[in-house]
Formats: C-alpha cells, sequence, structure tokens
C-alpha cells in the first residue's frame, strides 16, 4: 500500500500564520502537524510516500521532509498548482500509485487513533475504498455519511444545510485505481472544486463498494487558529514526559523539556506542556498549563497559558499571553505590566508596548 498527504490549499483562515508557510507545517506540541500523518503512514507500514505541494512556500515542505530518509519513508512530491479540490489532487497520483491500494490523508487533520489496525482491515477486504467516521457536534462543517437501518452508507454529502446524521467523513481515505475512473467523471461543485465527498456518492452509484469504520478518541480538522490551540492540549494530554534541562525549577504535572534549555530556580512549569532546545526561561517566568515552546527561546518575567510559541521568539519584562499563536522569529517587549493578551503572529512580528 502506498501512501498520499495533501498538503496544500491556503489556509486563509490562519493568516498571518499561513503568509509564510503552508498551514501543515504549522506546529502541534512542537512537530508539523502534517508530520503526525506521515509518522502514522510510516507505523502502518506504509513507506512509499507522496506529499501534494501547493504554491504555498512549497520549498519549504520539501526542505522539512526531504527524500523522506531521516523519518524512514521515501517521500515524492507531486505539484498541484491550484486548490481545484481534494480529488483532482487524489487524481494526480496515477501515475505514483500504479496498480496498488493506497491511502490519503489530510496533513492538517490530527487524530488519536492509530491507522495500522484500519490499514490491515482494507488490505484484506474487498472494497473499493474505506473512510474513517467521526462522530462531531456541528456535522454542517463537514462531508456527512448517512447509514441506512443495516449500517450501510446510502449517502455522503459535503457540508449540508441540514445533516441527516453527525457522522463526519474524516480526512483519511483507504483508495483502490478504481476511484481514478471515478474522477475522471466528476464535475467541479459550486465551490469550483472536484469534491470526494462526490466521488464517493458517483462510486457507488456505479456499484462500487465503500467499507467503512468509526474513529474513537479525538479527531481535529485544525483549520482554525482556536482548532490548532485544541489540538495542542490534546496532544501534550497524551505524550510521554523527559527532562533534558536543569531540574533547580519547580515543575507540575507532565512536561517535556528539550536539550540544553535553562529554567531558572524562581520560575515555574505546570504541564502538560513542552518545551524545545537551547531555550532561556526565566527569571520570573510562568509558562502552563497547555502551552509548547519552541527551539532557541527567550522569556523573561512573563506568564503563558494555553499558547503556542515557535522557534526563535523573545518575550521580555510582565506579560500575561493566553490563547495565542506567536510564529518564529516573534519579539514582544514593553516596560509596563499587560494581563491577559491575546495574540496570532506571523513570523518574525515584533511588538513594542
Amino acid at each position: 500500500m502506498k501512501g498520499v498527504i495533501l498538503h496544500g490549499g491556503h489556509g486563509t483562515r490562519l493568516r498571518p500564520l499561513t503568509h509564510t508557510g503552508p498551514k501543515q507545517l504549522l506546529p502541534i506540541a512542537n512537530k508539523p502537524m502534517s508530520q503526525y500523518a506521515l509518522e502514522e503512514m510510516r507505523d502502518a507500514g506504509v513507506k512509499e510516500i507522496a506529499i501534494i505541494i501547493g504554491d504555498v512556500y512549497p520549498e519549504k515542505v520539501k526542505e522539512y521532509y526531504g527524500d523522506g530518509s531521516k523519518f524512514g519513508v521515501d517521500i515524492s512530491y507531486i505539484h498541484q498548482d491550484k486548490p481545484k479540490g481534494i480529488s483532482h489532487a487524489i487524481q494526480l497520483t496515477r501515475e505514483f500509485v500504479g496498480d496498488e491500494k493506497f491511502l490519503v490523508v489530510l496533513g492538517d487533520n490530527i487524530f488519536a487513533k492509530s491507522l495500522s489496525s484500519y490499514a490491515k482491515k482494507f488490505e484484506s477486504s474487498r472494497s473499493d475504498a474505506m473512510i474513517l467516521l467521526c462522530k462531531v457536534d456541528d456535522p454542517s462543517r463537514f462531508g456527512v455519511a448517512e447509514l441506512d437501518d443495516s449500517g450501510k452508507i446510502i449517502k455522503i454529502v459535503e457540508k449540508p444545510k441540514v445533516p441527516r446524521s453527525d457522522l463526519a467523513v474524516i480526512g483519511v481515505y483507504f483508495l483502490t485505481p478504481k476511484i481514478f475512473g471515478i474522477i475522471n467523471n466528476l464535475k467541479p461543485s459550486w465551490r469550483g472544486e472536484l469534491e470526494i465527498t462526490d466521488a464517493f456518492q458517483l462510486l457507488m452509484q456505479n456499484n462500487g463498494t465503500i467499507d467503512y469504520d468509526l474513529v474513537t478518541g479525538w479527531w481535529k480538522d485544525t483549520g482554525t487558529a482556536q482548532d490548532i490551540l485544541h489540538a495542542n492540549r490534546l496532544v501534550l494530554e497524551n505524550i510521554s514526559s523527559y527532562l533534558h534541562s536543569n531540574k533547580d525549577y519547580e515543575i507540575k504535572n507532565n512536561i517535556l523539556i528539550g536539550k540544553n534549555t535553562t529554567i531558572s530556580r524562581d520560575s515555574t512549569v505546570t504541564g502538560p506542556a513542552i518545551i524545545g532546545e537551547n531555550c532561556l526561561i526565566g527569571p520570573a517566568v510562568r509558562l502552563g498549563p497547555n502551552v509548547s515552546i519552541g527551539n532557541n527561546v527567550t522569556l523573561k518575567h512573563c506568564e503563558i497559558d494555553d499558547s503556542i510559541l515557535m522557534d526563535n521568539c523573545r518575550i521580555e519584562h510582565k506579560i500575561h499571553i493566553t490563547e495565542s499563536i506567536i510564529a518564529s522569529g516573534s519579539e514582544i517587549i514593553h516596560d509596563n505590566e499587560r494581563k491577559n493578551q491575546q495574540f496570532l503572529l506571523g513570523e518574525r512580528s515584533k511588538i513594542i508596548f
């Protein structure tokens, strides 16, 4: 089985974070969100992976993942000139896939459950496709699967105004090459895209068989800043602790701290939290809970909770930051104490109060 990771799209709802790179490289617990998909594929035995890149700094994707050898996989890159829909992106993989079954994962989806059992199920099945479904509170935001009384899928609709079920089609699709013939007959939706839900619907109308499985645990579609912060909290709650720094400071609950990071004795870290390498934390810093701090970050006299700070950031003097995402190379410097500040800062932003 081969793998495909969709890494395109403009990420307009996440600007300014996506002005300087694709949203799938935004970090969740100090790891690009698309890396979770790649590692899940690898752990499920999928070693040949194509990454579909768009026109938002695709060179950054290539620079980070390279040929895949450092992740234990073999990576190819396929360019999608414009965001024309998931089905269009899948159609571009025809030559890469060949005659094999394949797994497609959206690079901005984060989920708790391993893909290994689902991959084994599909490998041994005769189905033309298998999709993963998850119960959600607001199904109108997603593609929705409607089941009959026997539990068989009878209809799949993209973002219905009046959903007939609460089962969202999450961004994990197990497919056979039969899907390419189906996509050839698709027409663009009102959004001007070739929708994957339309492909599944047409597959069923052409007597194709679609299996499904329900995802237990959590799943996040990280389309907004709040979705990313929520995913960050969920991931931090489920990772194992490690400490590679001095231990003279106060720690509470689950935390991960990288090499060569120094934390002052008068600082406190409350987990779940992750701090990268080569950071200087202190004096008088309060971190956590639910905080991800990247590499080479300097923090002084500040309080930060429920936030993500990327690499090479600097924050000095008294400020309380909450529910914020601060991109690489940003600085916040001021002289007066400020409470409960919230930021969404793109790369190399600088705020001086």
